[in-house]
């Protein structure tokens, strides 16, 4: 008798979670600094991974998430959700239109330092990846709680997207590498 063929796990996201666009997040309404968030997922091989999802949660630009348990007096922006999903392309290519969030509240008093929360679903992944964007050119990093509590400046540096200029409009170049060199830094959820 011979071995059953192996078989990759599913999901499958392209089927149905990310044929349609939510990736543009913000609207001519929604107040703040626009930025595209682009980047690529790489499997353990460093391979890309052409069917990932890739979800973001984000603060608006004064630090205050569009949530019922979020009761800080900042003011809420009616015209942004700060929520929004991008599937992968046959290239592993995701992005994001969406604005630069302000600083959020942290714990024992202190302050975070402008970040974009990230959950990536992938075939074979049966529990998804939780991770966070922080931005390359924000003095708040060096003293952000999360990003401190990682101890190696060579792990940090995952969580770190880098600016760009295209086409006079800044980007922000964040790839995630599920497994294998370079790693991106996941947390516990």
């Amino acid at each position: 008798m011979k071995q059953t063929p192996s078989q990759t796990v599913g999901p499958f996201y392209s089927l149905g979670l990310t044929q349609k666009r939510m990736n543009v997040l913000a609207s001519d309404a929604t107040l703040g600094e626009r930025i595209r968030i682009e980047g690529y997922v790489f499997d353990g091989d460093g391979q890309a991974v052409p069917d990932a999802m890739v979800e973001i949660w984000q603060a608006n630009a004064y630090g205050r998430y569009n949530h019922p348990d979020d009761k800080q007096e900042k003011p809420l922006d009616p015209s942004f959700l700060g929520w929004g999903r991008s599937g992968t392309d046959k290239m592993g290519v995701f992005s994001f239109e969406t604005i630069k969030p302000g600083s959020v509240p942290g714990p024992d008093e202190s302050v975070q330092a402008p970040h974009i929360n990230v959950t990536v679903f992938a075939r074979g992944m049966l529990v998804h990846a939780y991770t966070r964007i922080y931005f390359g050119d924000e003095p708040g990093n060096a003293t952000d709680p999360v990003l401190s509590s990682i101890k190696t400046k060579v792990r940090r540096q995952t969580l770190i997207a880098a600016r760009e200029e295209k086409n006079g409009k800044p980007v922000y170049r964040f790839d995630i590498r599920l497994q294998g060199e370079n790693e991106t830094v996941f947390f516990d959820m």
